[in-house]
C-alpha cells in the first residue's frame, strides 16, 4: 500500500481521496479544518498547506502529492502563489510525484477545440495565476527536481460540484425557479464530471508517460447551457427551465455587493462562445473515458434542494 497526500477536500479532492482509498491505497487528506470523507484508509489532517515545513513533514514517505486545493475565488492572486510554492517545495524535498488539478484559464480565448499541448496565453488575472503555477512546476520538472503533471478540467458537474452552471442554473432548475446566466445559453460547452477529474488525476499519477505535460479531463457532455438545463430538469422531474441571459451590466451591478460575482466578468470569454476541450490524448494514453451525462445528471437530481 502506497501513501498518497491529497491537499484540499472540495468535491474533486474528496473524490480523489475516496478513489485512492477504495483501490487499496493509503491517503493523507490535508485541509485547514481536517475535514473530508470518512474511510478506514483516509487519514484526515488539519494543517495549513502554505506552511512548507509542516507540509514537507506530512508528505515525507508519500508516493504522490495531489494539489486539489483552491483559495477563495476572489483571492487567487494573493492566495494561490504561497500555496503553490509550498506544495512544489514539499514535492521537491520529499521526492513525491506532484499532480496538480488545474483548469483552462491559462489558455486565454481560443477559437476551436482546446488541445492540451496548446501554449498558455492568459488574458485574465486568474489565468495568469494558473499559468504561473504550471510554468513553475514544469520548470522544476525539466530541471530534474520533481516529476510534475497537470490535469485540466472545464466547468464542473456533479452532486457537490461548484461552477457557474451549478450555482446560477442547476440549483434554480432543481428548485423550479427562473435562472439568469451571464453567457451564451446556446453555445456548445465541455462539462467536466468531478468523478472523471478524480479518475484522470489518479491515472496521471500511475502513468509513466504523464509527467512534464498537461492532460484534459474527458467531457461528459458538450451540450449548451440551455440544453444541459433541460436535460437536468428532465432527470429531476422538474418544470421546464426558465432561463434568461444576464447582461454584463447586470453582472457588474451584482458584483458591487458580491465579491465572487465581481470576479466573473474577466472570465466571460469562456461562456460567450463555444468552449470545447479535446481530451483525446487522455482517452488514448491514460485510458480514461467520460462518465455518461445521464449518470451525472441523475446524481445531481438526487441532491435535496433547500434547507
Amino acid at each position: 500500500m502506497s501513501l498518497h497526500v491529497v491537499i484540499g477536500a472540495g468535491a474533486t479532492g474528496s473524490a480523489t481521496a475516496r478513489l485512492l482509498a477504495e483501490s487499496g491505497e493509503r491517503v493523507r487528506l490535508v485541509t485547514r479544518s481536517g475535514s473530508g470523507p470518512v474511510h478506514e484508509r483516509i487519514e484526515r489532517v488539519a494543517a495549513d498547506a502554505t506552511d512548507t515545513a509542516r507540509l514537507t513533514e506530512l508528505t515525507r514517505g508519500a508516493a504522490t502529492l495531489f494539489n486539489c486545493a483552491m483559495p477563495p475565488y476572489d483571492r487567487w492572486p494573493t492566495g494561490f502563489p504561497p500555496l503553490a510554492a509550498a506544495l512544489l517545495a514539499a514535492a521537491e524535498r520529499t521526492g513525491a510525484d506532484y499532480v496538480m488539478l488545474g483548469n483552462t484559464y491559462g489558455y486565454g480565448p481560443v477559437d476551436g477545440p482546446v488541445t492540451a499541448d496548446l501554449p498558455l496565453a492568459p488574458t485574465s488575472v486568474k489565468g495568469q495565476v494558473r499559468a504561473r503555477m504550471w510554468h513553475d512546476a514544469r520548470a522544476a520538472h525539466e530541471a530534474g527536481r520533481v516529476r510534475a503533471t497537470e490535469v485540466r478540467a472545464n466547468d464542473f458537474l456533479g452532486a457537490q460540484a461548484i461552477s457557474p452552471f451549478t450555482l446560477m442554473i442547476g440549483a434554480q432548475v432543481l428548485a423550479g425557479s427562473p435562472a439568469s446566466y451571464p453567457g451564451d445559453l446556446d453555445a456548445p460547452h465541455s462539462w467536466t464530471y468531478i468523478g472523471d477529474a478524480a479518475r484522470t488525476l489518479v491515472a496521471a499519477a500511475r502513468q509513466e508517460q504523464s509527467w512534464g505535460r498537461a492532460w484534459h479531463v474527458p467531457s461528459s457532455s458538450e451540450e449548451s447551457a440551455r440544453e444541459l438545463a433541460a436535460s437536468l430538469a428532465a432527470a429531476a422531474g422538474a418544470p421546464e427551465p426558465r432561463l434568461n441571459r444576464m447582461t454584463k451590466a447586470e453582472l457588474e451591478e451584482i458584483g458591487k455587493t458580491d465579491s465572487i460575482m465581481a470576479e466573473f466578468s474577466e472570465m466571460l470569454y469562456l461562456y460567450d462562445r463555444p468552449n470545447l476541450l479535446d481530451a483525446s490524448s487522455t482517452v488514448t494514453t491514460l485510458q480514461v473515458t467520460p462518465t455518461p451525462i445521464d449518470e451525472v445528471l441523475a446524481e445531481m437530481a438526487a441532491v435535496p434542494v433547500g434547507p
